[in-house]
């Protein structure tokens, strides 16, 4: 059968994490300090960014995709095109005479959220006709990512972006969106987000952003709230679903989107579903059952990882397991045991591709009674 072609376009980045042993912190504050020195392990140094993540991740799993990101002409961009010439990935990017690659410092501690240190660099300068006019005809999907850290993307209340998203819709490409978390004192902290959304989204068949990023930008009195009562820790693991994440939800369904999925960290992902009707808006021939995607609600708790190395990626790969089982066909409930699975097995390695599984395995795995997370 041949494969459904997709492109997966937006925010690349070179990913330096350096690894911190296990000491069994539960705060930063007891690992780094100032003044401190603290000895730390080899650094892992791969791609990063919604392109490189979710899209090689869905190549992995098996789709026909073309990479198209923006990275200078320096060292950092040698780096990155290196690595994606080992999987045969590197035809599509695009090239800033201007601007430097874009980089990430993950502080990634065990048992404790991330922190990244983060240079957009020539991703503040990727727009819409980046991407050519004459894009290959059997292109079923388009997913674009974390226009948050694109500084074209947002400015001029999304103007770029919605231009972008559009084009794809009106060619008949189905369409999905993941986001960024955002500097609350950049630029990105003071645009007008649920505006940028508002224009956006009616063009957005699959809005699958994190949880905290979309409370920043559409309730930020409800996100301070949970910011103090989580008291410096992990978000997702104080948050109620039908009390706060379900709100959101609804916003994105009334801003236009057709299938939205909230990621929530390590406990799952919420879903929300349009009804039948707008369903059957979605493009690229996806949802050949679209009554079976009609009016779906719910949380999908995660499974239980081996182990956990380091979370930075495992949304993107959970969102890239999600949109292949949805080009393979599967229906609803699967697309999102698959996701989750797969987000589960990628915590298990530093780099979001090295804990991918073929579906196969991951379905081997449920079958066997593979225990999802429980929480409160």
């Amino acid at each position: 059968m041949k494969k459904k072609k997709v492109i997966a376009a937006g925010h690349i980045c070179l990913d330096i994490t350096p690894v911190f042993p296990n000491t069994g912190a539960e705060h930063l504050e007891d690992v780094l300090s100032p003044g401190k020195l603290v000895e730390v392990k080899e650094a892992d140094v791969h791609t990063g960014g919604s392109v490189a993540n979710t899209g090689l991740a869905m190549k992995l799993l098996g789709a026909d995709v073309m990479l198209m990101g923006k990275i200078g002409r320096d060292a950092f961009g040698d780096m990155v095109l290196n690595i994606l010439k080992k999987y045969d990935a590197e035809s599509g990017m695009l090239f800033s005479d201007d601007l430097s690659t874009s980089y990430s410092v993950v502080v990634a501690v065990p048992g404790i959220d991330r922190i990244f240190l983060h240079n957009p660099g020539a991703n503040n300068a990727f727009r819409a006709d980046d991407i050519p006019e004459d894009l290959p005809e059997d292109v079923a999907l388009f997913h674009f990512g974390y226009p948050p850290i694109m500084k074209a993307m947002y400015e001029n209340d999304g103007a770029e972006l919605v231009k972008l998203m559009r084009r794809m819709k009106e060619a008949g490409i189905a369409t999905s969106m993941d986001m960024a978390a955002v500097d609350a004192a950049s630029e990105a902290g003071r645009a007008d987000w649920e505006k940028i959304l508002g224009r956006a989204l009616p063009y957005v068949d699959f809005f699958v952003p994190s949880v905290e990023e979309l409370c920043f930008m559409l309730d930020r009195e409800r996100f301070d709230g949970w910011q103090r009562r989580a008291g410096g820790e992990d978000i997702t693991k104080f948050l109620d679903v039908d009390a706060d994440v379900a709100p959101l939800a609804e916003k994105c369904m009334k801003l236009g989107a057709k299938v939205v999925l909230i990621k929530c960290g390590a406990p799952g992902i919420y879903y929300r579903t349009a009804d039948e009707r707008v369903i059957c808006q979605i493009g690229g021939n996806l949802i050949a059952e679209p009554e079976k995607w009609a009016d779906l609600e719910g949380f999908e708790k995660s499974y239980v990882p081996e182990r956990i190395a380091s979370g930075t990626g495992a949304g993107d790969t959970s969102i890239a397991a999600f949109l292949m089982a949805v080009l393979e066909g599967c229906p609803p409930d699967e697309c999102l045991r698959l996701s989750t699975a797969t987000g589960a097995s990628c915590v298990a390695a530093y780099d979001a591709l090295s804990g991918l599984k073929p579906f196969e395995e991951l379905r081997e795995k449920i079958g066997q009674g593979w225990k999802k997370q429980i929480f409160r």
